[in-house]
């Protein structure tokens, strides 16, 4: 009777503990996190501002963008392109990096 009660002492410790971490999870469809509790968390925002160098390791879903398959977009200068930072649309010179405009919610 000690050891069942000792058991069910250890899990009524550790239980509330380890809530959190079970009440949230990844959810693959949507690509953001969920609070079971508390529905949606708000993803972070773009760290990259116009005219800062840009760093494609710190950008979330780093990608070259084909600006002909987005209307907001417009055909880019000589030597820059545009890329995808999360959900947001930058145009990055290529020889330097440095951010020239940035288009929030492109994507």
């Amino acid at each position: 009777m000690n050891k069942f009660l000792a058991t069910v002492a250890a899990l009524a410790v550790a239980l509330p503990a380890a809530t959190p971490a079970l009440a949230q999870h990844y959810d693959a469809r949507h690509d953001q996190r969920h609070d079971v509790r508390r529905g949606p968390v708000k993803m972070k925002p773009n760290p990259f501002r116009k005219g800062q160098r840009f760093d494609h390791r710190r950008a979330p879903n780093y990608r070259v963008v084909d600006y002909h398959q987005y209307r907001r977009l417009s055909a880019p200068p000589r030597g820059y392109h545009w890329v995808r930072s999360g959900n947001d649309a930058l145009l990055v010179a290529i020889g330097s990096g440095v951010i020239a405009s940035v288009i929030a919610n492109t994507f």
